[in-house]
């Protein structure tokens, strides 16, 4: 017999009902984010298979399909020694021309917060994730998910309905979920952010994944 008790997160640190618009403001202040515009948030450490350089490739197709830049592109995570590969992804936002709209943010000890300060978040490894975290934090937070269609990712999040898989390692896929998303009206982005938050309370919740595993130890004991 096989039994399934899926990975859990804290449902209730990843609520966003629990941020105030003062340190919304105040992170935002602190990333140099002053114009009013949406973000999309990569967050992750920084090295290669996480996806950041597709990431910028992307960020790029969408700014010559648009033909201006409607977003920031935040990408937010230490390269914990890795300078070089930062070095890298420094010179790719320069080569694309896109050094005020792409913030490399080093660290936030906030993660909830810096999920609800964005409007979209992308999880864009190009390596399967065993859980993925952040697909599922940001569906928490009642955010719309991007999500690579490997790993953790393809039973997390429910395409169509509380986010968006893109085929992994694909710049082109990624960049044209992202105008898909930044083209949907309030009502349907309000809708994926409560169908997320439902998806991931009933599923990943940490407090049934330590119930669940509880309750079958304590059957085969006796």
């Amino acid at each position: 017999k096989l039994l399934v008790i899926f990975r859990g997160i804290n449902v209730d640190y990843f609520d966003p009902t629990t941020k105030t618009e003062i340190e919304e403001k105040k992170l935002l202040k602190n990333w140099g984010i002053v114009e009013n515009k949406k973000i999309i948030l990569l967050p992750g450490r920084l090295t290669s298979w996480k996806g950041q350089e597709l990431f910028l490739e992307a960020i790029n197709m969408v700014n010559i399909q648009l033909g201006y830049e409607a977003f920031y592109a935040v990408i937010l995570g230490s390269d914990q020694g890795r300078d070089l590969f930062k070095k890298k992804l420094i010179r790719l936002s320069e080569q694309y021309r896109m050094t005020k709209q792409v913030k490399f943010i080093d660290h936030c000890k906030d993660m909830a917060l810096a999920y609800k300060v964005s409007d979209i978040i992308i999880s864009a490894s190009i390596e399967p994730e065993a859980f993925g975290r952040v697909a599922v934090e940001a569906q928490s937070m009642e955010k719309v998910i991007i999500a690579s269609d490997i790993g953790g990712s393809n039973e997390t999040v429910i395409d169509e309905k509380t986010g968006y898989l893109f085929e992994a390692g694909n710049a082109n896929s990624l960049s044209k979920k992202i105008l898909k998303v930044l083209n949907l009206d309030d009502t349907t982005i309000k809708t994926i952010g409560t169908e997320g938050r439902k998806n991931i309370v009933n599923k990943f919740n940490v407090e049934k994944m330590c119930f669940s595993t509880y309750s079958e130890y304590k059957k085969l004991i006796n």
